[in-house]
């Protein structure tokens, strides 16, 4: 599946919505769109998980710079990032584990 980034959105957008208006030009198997958890307001993005390559190519091209809602949308590949690394310094003495027992 390729997943695409779907930004400018306006903040009361519904996912049926937009899923009719994207379906028109591919096969969308996953919708999200980011809301704030406070407001359950849209946070003006939303992301779409698409069949093919072929798919998410089409809706780029018919949709990316378009307007919808009242908005001009944009539409692009996500990018996909690599895991993160976690910087972990070198203390200066190692950790042993658990607290050693208190003799009788």
């Amino acid at each position: 599946m390729v997943k695409l980034f779907v930004g400018g959105l306006a903040d009361n957008i519904q996912e049926m919505d937009l899923a009719i208006f994207v379906s028109l030009h591919g096969k969308i198997e996953t919708i999200k769109v980011v809301r704030d958890r406070a407001t359950g307001k849209c946070k003006g993005y939303a992301f779409i998980e698409v069949a093919s390559l072929a798919d998410a190519n089409n809706i780029i091209s018919m949709l990316n710079g378009e307007g919808f809602k009242g908005n001009i949308i944009t539409v692009k590949l996500c990018e996909e990032s690599a895991p993160k690394k976690v910087f972990k310094p070198k203390s200066a003495q190692p950790h042993k584990g658990k607290r050693p027992r208190m003799q009788r």
